[in-house]
């Protein structure tokens, strides 16, 4: 069950992630590029937390490796990208 959760939180941030690159190729938004990469890097972390809840164990690092690439990544977008 908590596989199952973490599953349908990896395709939500996916299905976030590919509306706002949708978005972000309509408007040519740079936010919503930096922020479609920081949600498709966070759904990617859930996979992992998916995966490591069924059958690997320790991915704890690599997850969170992950999820720090994909803040840091909005971050950049939130100081360099201003207008």
């Amino acid at each position: 069950m908590v596989a199952l959760t973490y599953a349908l939180c990896a395709i939500t941030a996916l299905a976030c992630a590919i509306m706002l690159f949708v978005g972000a190729r309509r408007t040519g938004s740079r936010m919503l590029f930096w922020s479609g990469l920081c949600f498709a890097g966070l759904s990617i972390s859930n996979a992992l937390i998916a995966v490591d809840a069924v059958t690997v164990p320790d991915l704890g690092l690599l997850r969170l490796g992950v999820s720090l690439v994909s803040v840091a990544l909005l971050l950049y977008g939130l100081v360099f990208e201003e207008k």
